[in-house]
């Protein structure tokens, strides 16, 4: 592939709710733009950038891929991204390296919450963006619907740029809003110019007063004209957008087919002259030399640097690094610092990805795409520049995963795999966390939902050869009491030579402190028990909590009293002293009113206005106790509660059902309280087995 300067670079990220056509938008652009002989189509798994095994199988998008094409003097490197709510880190990673989006709307299903998604991460990275409706071949599809949905939700700077021509059923043509011109799409698949339609000039009128509406929001000049009734000229039309789309103060609504390839001609034109390329956008990191802001900005000029912004791990084909290079430009064979491994790495060859398959280049000039191989220190989100002048960069902020399941190898003797693999997933997947709940003899994956888990399972028997089961995660409980006890123990053994002799008086109560295990203190008088032993029954106290007597779970907030005994001046040990404290311990624990303690969590719930009435009712029956209410921006109210963990497990699939995907949850640890009753009950019953046996 030839060398693109900074100018002549667009990175494009191709946004929205699952299933409404990104990927065969990028298809299409591909073919148009001659990288492809034939259209591949999702449904036959056949796709550039749905190469993944997972992908074809499923038929969605999973991962973010890179798809560069070239329309005439300029580079576009398109990402598509997934749509679906469990892939949301790939959308994080592919945003933090664009230099604008397009939002794709289905013109069937019209405006879905992955649209307002959209939206709201690129107001989060403050992205120019257009919007192109797809499936105009479709007779339901309605591009006016979704003029007037997006209006309503962000206003005036919504700029139709076409109208669709429809006839019997066909999607045949198009009216430029700019221009009021109509035209058609021949049989050889170009196009000819044609009337306006005259069902059409109603919508061209609105659709043209919507477009003036938006230019003249741009600046008070044109205010005033548009309101002295001035008609603006068409190079001056053209101008405005230019900077104003730039900017994001004008939203661009383009329209198409992608099976078809309709409309997308024009789109590609209208990316290379409205959306800006990196030489238009800041970037900025911190030297780490002198703390001061690093401006990059994209400037072949400077010293070079790059960001990671995601990593892909295959079995076969090895590493590779993806990078966007901030400032300078990349050579091969260049020797790069990893500001936050504190290593050099040696960057070899160039690379630019295209799906699945790898391109060598000569260079990457700053605001360009590509990747680099077997990188061994660097990780996603890592910042690589040259030693002399070491910048980094802000990490991308990824969303943190709250789904959870327990997983088992099916075959005994796969641990060791299974961890390596994950290792490989975890560093390709940075929404993907393995964690050992060693107090719980379990080990935890961590997703974005059920669907993440399920694909991440199926990846390690697909890529790996490891077969996992996941089930439900135990509860971490705990035990603690609620009375005080007094009791004696003495263990005593005769066996021929020396025997053992223990004893011990105690008493057991609550501590009031459930962060600490126990609390130990002896107030032994008159030398009952000699002060040497008095580290033993502490020890004994010690392992004793480790398991308690009610459940087998952790003993929490226990205070232990030695306060008299005896001892044997022949016989008396350690160890007698310290299986004698155990035993004190499970008969005072078990005299003192004990208790199981479940964890609760402090829940915040992100929801649409319309939906707070069935969270509340939802959380209810779960046993939630709601605290409030906050009301946030965008017509959301964020709730808060205290919840018990164990009421949570599902809740993921439970809330998008609820709220048609809208909804989003957080939590963090808040405290111990006892469980009901029935709760306990149910749990001292099914670990009863466990009270015996060491786990």
């Amino acid at each position: 592939m030839n060398v693109y300067t900074t100018d002549k670079i667009r990175n494009v990220v191709l946004l929205g709710h699952g299933g409404c056509g990104k990927t065969s938008l990028a298809e299409a652009m591909a073919y148009l733009s001659g990288i492809t002989t034939r259209m591949g189509k999702v449904s036959d798994g056949n796709t550039i950038s749905d190469f993944d095994k997972e992908e074809t199988k499923r038929l969605f998008s999973i991962n973010t891929s890179i798809v560069p094409i070239i329309w005439e003097d300029t580079k576009i490197n398109i990402l598509d991204t997934p749509g679906y709510f469990d892939f949301a880190g790939e959308v994080e990673e592919a945003v933090s390296v664009a230099d604008a989006a397009i939002i794709v709307v289905s013109g069937k299903a019209g405006i879905e919450v992955g649209t307002k998604k959209a939206w709201e991460i690129c107001e989060k990275y403050k992205l120019p963006r257009m919007v192109f409706v797809t499936d105009m071949d479709i007779d339901e599809a309605s591009y006016r619907q979704v003029i007037e949905d997006l209006q309503e939700l962000y206003g005036k700077k919504i700029a139709p740029f076409h109208l669709p021509i429809r006839e019997n059923g066909q999607f045949v043509g198009y009216v430029n809003v700019l221009q009021q011109r109509a035209k058609r799409w021949t049989d050889k698949g170009g196009i000819e110019k044609a009337d306006v339609p005259d069902y059409s000039r109603e919508h061209l009128e609105a659709y043209r007063e919507a477009l003036m509406e938006a230019v003249a929001e741009t600046s008070e000049e044109f205010m005033d004209r548009y309101f002295g009734g001035e008609e603006f000229s068409e190079d001056e039309i053209r101008q405005a957008l230019r900077v104003n789309v730039a900017d994001g103060s004008i939203v661009p609504v383009l329209m198409g087919s992608n099976i078809l390839a309709r409309g997308v001609y024009t789109l590609l034109v209208d990316i290379v002259k409205y959306l800006p390329g990196p030489d238009k956008r800041t970037c900025a990191g911190i030297n780490a030399k002198t703390n001061e802001v690093y401006q990059a900005d994209y400037d072949f000029a400077k010293p070079k640097s790059a960001y990671v912004f995601k990593t892909i791990v295959d079995p076969f084909i090895g590493k590779y690094s993806l990078i966007k290079v901030n400032s300078g430009v990349l050579k091969t064979d260049d020797i790069l610092y990893n500001y936050h491994q504190g290593s050099d790495e040696k960057i070899g060859k160039l690379y630019v990805i295209r799906g699945n398959k790898t391109e060598e280049v000569k260079e990457l000039h700053a605001g360009d795409i590509g990747a680099l191989a077997k990188l061994n220190n660097t990780a996603t989100t890592d910042s690589l520049s040259t030693k002399a002048n070491p910048i980094h960069y802000i990490r991308t902020n990824m969303p943190t995963p709250y789904t959870y399941m327990r997983y088992q190898a099916k075959n005994k003797g796969d641990e060791d795999k299974i961890s390596q693999a994950l290792q490989k997933l975890m560093s390709e997947d940075l929404t993907l966390k393995s964690v050992n709940d060693s107090g719980n003899s379990q080990t935890l994956l961590y997703g974005m939902g059920e669907q993440h888990l399920d694909v991440v399972v199926s990846k390690l028997l697909n890529k790996y050869k490891i077969e996992v089961e996941l089930s439900r995660p135990k509860v971490a409980f705990r035990e603690t009491i609620r009375k005080k006890s007094d009791v004696e123990s003495k263990y005593k053994k005769q066996s021929g030579g020396h025997g053992q002799y223990g004893h011990v008086k105690m008493t057991f109560e609550p501590s009031g402190n459930l962060e600490e295990a126990y609390v130990f203190e002896q107030v032994v008088v008159g030398g009952a028990v000699p002060k040497n032993y008095f580290p033993a029954v502490e020890k004994g106290v010690q392992e004793a909590v480790l398991k308690g007597p009610l459940a087998a779970y952790p003993v929490v907030g226990v205070k232990a009293v030695l306060y008299d005994g005896s001892y044997h001046p022949v016989d008396s040990s350690e160890m007698a002293f310290k299986t004698a404290s155990r035993q004190a311990f499970k008969k005072g624990f078990l005299e003192a009113s004990p208790v199981l303690l479940e964890p609760i969590v402090s829940l915040k719930v992100l929801v649409p206005d319309a939906y707070t009435g069935d969270i509340m009712g939802d959380l209810n029956k779960r046993r939630g106790r709601v605290l409030g209410m906050n009301p946030v921006e965008g017509g959301k109210q964020e709730i808060i509660a205290d919840i018990p963990s164990m009421e949570l497990f599902g809740y993921n699939t439970d809330l998008r059902s609820m709220t048609g995907g809208a909804g989003d949850f957080s939590y963090e640890f808040a405290r111990y309280e006892q469980a009901p009753s029935d709760i306990q009950e149910k749990e001292i019953a099914a670990r009863a087995n466990k009270l015996d046996t060491p786990e």
